[in-house]
């Protein structure tokens, strides 16, 4: 085991360049051409490291919403699935996202070395990083001994930013056919292990009025903008109102010009939600807002969008994986916990879908979602060794894991011709 653990150092060298490689290919997630690229790398990777076979998928479009109501389709990029010995007792689904946040006019377009241990760059903490991390520990698992024991499959999706619309029934899908789920987002800024998420929904507001010339027919104009304004305001007030909910909004654009009365506004915000029943007081309130601008002569409030994650608890399967990975990280000598946070991941997907699942072990890094991202370059080999460790004592003991699921399933009609 040790000499298997021991040879990924050897392997520093080759992931840091991969990295380097990955992180210059933009892969906003509306950027289809740039996240197949990182796709199409990946997979390619995945099957001439791993010998495994692979499914390409094309997902639904991303609907959007402009200020006029009407609704913008969105390409994404393709789905990944990649998998070996689905006959194996113990099967574990691992899940990392192609996109990052992003897109291709971003400043942030390079890599820097901040010192002679830390490397700037977009995606390079989330999850570039995280991905080859996946790669290198299923490569050096695939060389043990254990591997009659344990199958997996490797999800690649293209949409993990926008909260995985296209790709959320085929997470649920597969999270019915595995035992265990294990995700490779980033560490959290402290080195540790999320637990505990909060769940999250996505949501735009449409409002139309009425166009008239700002100084000769003032009046006759009704002012989307104002009522927009109103309706932001109610929705911050909320705020503090329910423990653990919180409501951001993170975009307002609308009218065409000063010497205008506005007839269309829009804004999109999104609330985090600490237990299930927020859900329903959340729409309750909205609908309540809603129907209070809408009492406005010639003003017209829309709402589109939905709850697209429910919050991630730890029930006891939970716990008892945290408690296998805490202890592979203490045979490493790098103790590792766990703790709760108000971010979100494809963890709350495959929760909700009944997989018990570890999230964040991913890269060490931090200033995620900002031009400032970095990665720990070691953390690397230190992460990669901590999951080839995961899975050899997974295999060792395959019979403590193996929970009632279905049986593998079958390939679906938007899945392409190309499986290899």
């Amino acid at each position: 085991m040790n000499a298997l653990l021991n040879s990924i150092i050897e392997r520093q060298t080759s992931l840091t360049e991969s990295l380097i490689e990955l992180a210059l290919i933009n892969s906003g997630t509306l950027n289809k051409a740039g996240v197949d690229n990182i796709g199409a790398i990946l997979a390619k990777a995945f099957q001439e490291r791993l010998n495994c076979t692979h499914k390409q998928i094309q997902l639904p479009p991303y609907i959007m919403y402009g200020t006029n109501g009407n609704e913008t389709k969105q390409p994404l990029g393709n789905l990944h699935l990649l998998s070996k010995r689905p006959e194996a007792p113990l099967q574990i689904l691992l899940t990392g996202h192609l996109d990052t946040v992003f897109p291709p006019d971003s400043d942030f377009q390079q890599c820097d070395w901040l010192d002679n241990r830390t490397l700037g760059g977009p995606g390079v903490s989330d999850m570039k990083g995280g991905l080859l991390v996946m790669l290198e520990a299923l490569s050096t698992f695939e060389r043990s001994s254990l591997t009659k024991h344990l199958g997996w499959t490797v999800l690649l999706n293209p949409d993990e930013e926008i909260g995985s619309p296209g790709s959320a029934s085929i997470i649920a899908q597969q999270a019915a056919h595995h035992d265990l789920g294990m995700i490779y987002e980033p560490a959290l800024p402290n080195g540790q292990l999320a637990g505990e998420r909060k769940g999250s929904g996505n949501f735009t507001v449409v409002v139309k009025g009425v166009a008239a010339h700002a100084g000769r027919e003032h009046h006759l104009g009704r002012n989307a903008i104002c009522a927009l304004a109103e309706f932001i305001t109610e929705v911050d007030k909320l705020n503090g109102q329910r423990e653990g909910v919180t409501l951001n909004v993170g975009i307002v654009n609308g009218g065409v010009t000063t010497n205008q009365v506005p007839d269309q506004a829009r804004c999109r915000f999104n609330i985090r939600t600490r237990i299930s029943d927020d859900e329903q007081w959340c729409k309750l309130q909205l609908q309540r807002i809603q129907q209070q601008i809408n009492l406005k002569k010639d003003i017209s409030l829309s709402l589109h969008g939905d709850f697209g994650r429910p919050p991630k608890s730890l029930d006891e399967a939970h716990l008892s994986l945290f408690q296998l990975v805490s202890d592979c990280s203490k045979q490493l000598g790098t103790p590792l916990v766990w703790e709760a946070t108000g971010g979100c991941c494809d963890g709350n997907n495959l929760t909700a879908a009944g997989l018990p699942n570890v999230d964040t072990l991913g890269v060490l890094g931090g200033k995620i979602h900002s031009s400032q991202e970095f990665i720990e370059i070691e953390s690397l080999v230190h992460r990669a060794q901590l999951s080839t460790l995961i899975l050899l004592q997974l295999a060792k003991q395959p019979d403590r894991w193996i929970r009632h699921r279905k049986q593998a399933p079958r390939a679906t009609a938007q899945e392409q011709s190309d499986e290899t």
